[in-house]
């Protein structure tokens, strides 16, 4: 089964071609970071405006990347949520537009869902139940996969998300944009030899950020930091540290059999080695361009709603703070 996946949830407008929820026949990114960096942030309004400018070109190279035609596709999953209002519409308005051309079954994925089963398309067995950290600029949310489009949230975060965390950080720092990118670079060059606070929320899986991000503000604003890089590195660790902790101990409780990462932050080479190395379970995570926003997640996970029955009308709405459970 062949299955055309459309994002359009943030800043990147993606297309995929990927067949059986697991091979990428195609993966193609278009991205918006240079627009946005001017403005040290996504401009929602630009981001609307570029999505419809890009949107039909990408799908046109996701198709002929995947050498098929509309004949051989079998459906089409698109992201409805969570996400910017105006981007997630112009992917699902696209997206019921060539259903209803083209005669395709459709199905709205949640976009953290899709991060999820970005996972399926490592190339390695998953073996269920297991817990996942999501982590992106919006979300910080350990989850226990129960089976196929079964969940239990666990832990999220209580404020600043892991990514947001970063780009705030960077920015405090004269780092550039985006954050996440720009911490780690400027990491590889210093060292963890400023202390920072870490929030354990004792008794709890939930996260929080924005205590580490005041206490680096203040850092800062003292003229204390001598050494963006060494800033950097320990701002860094402190939140490997935090989201790793309670990964594994989460693993730990609920006797899962694997752990998963998954999302933007997940591209993090600090978060990807520390979490693999405390593990005492099998760890998946999947190559960088899986864990940012993508389209062949969305294809993955539509493909096993599919499988499962699930399709959509064409008049499903988008939901810009849609929730996993």
């Amino acid at each position: 089964m062949k299955v055309l996946g459309i994002e359009t949830s943030c800043d990147e407008t993606a297309a995929a071609v990927v067949e059986d929820g697991c091979r990428i026949l195609s993966n193609q990114i278009a991205s918006q970071v240079d627009i946005h960096a001017r403005y040290g942030g996504i401009v929602p309004e630009v981001a609307s405006r570029q999505h419809t400018l890009s949107i039909m070109p990408i799908i046109e190279r996701a198709m002929s990347e995947a050498r098929v035609t509309w004949d051989d596709l079998d459906g089409i999953a698109v992201t409805i949520g969570p996400g910017l209002a105006g981007s997630l519409l112009t992917g699902v308005n696209v997206a019921k537009a060539i259903s209803l051309g083209r005669g395709l079954s459709i199905t709205g994925v949640n976009h953290l869902e899709g991060h999820i089963y970005a996972n399926w398309l490592t190339g390695d067995s998953l073996d269920l139940p297991l817990v996942c950290l999501i982590v992106s600029g919006g979300h910080s949310d350990l989850v226990l996969v129960k089976g196929h489009h079964d969940y239990v949230l666990l832990g999220q975060t209580r404020d600043d998300a892991a990514g947001e965390a970063f780009d705030k950080a960077s920015r405090l720092l004269g780092l550039g944009y985006p954050g996440g990118p720009a911490i780690e670079r400027a990491a590889r060059s210093g060292t963890v030899s400023i202390p920072l606070p870490r929030a354990w929320l004792r008794g709890s899986h939930d996260f929080s950020f924005s205590g580490l991000k005041t206490a680096l503000l203040r850092l800062v604003e003292d003229g204390k930091i001598t050494s963006a890089q060494d800033a950097a590195a320990s701002f860094q660790e402190a939140v490997v540290d935090v989201l790793v902790t309670k990964t594994v101990a989460v693993a730990r409780e609920y006797h899962v059999k694997q752990v998963l990462l998954a999302g933007g932050v997940a591209a993090n080479s600090r978060l990807r080695q520390s979490l693999t190395e405390a593990s005492p379970l099998p760890v998946l995570v999947p190559e960088p361009i899986l864990c940012t926003d993508n389209a062949a997640m969305i294809a993955a996970c539509g493909y096993f709603q599919f499988r499962a029955g699930k399709t959509d009308s064409l008049d499903m709405d988008v939901i810009p703070n849609l929730r996993l459970t």
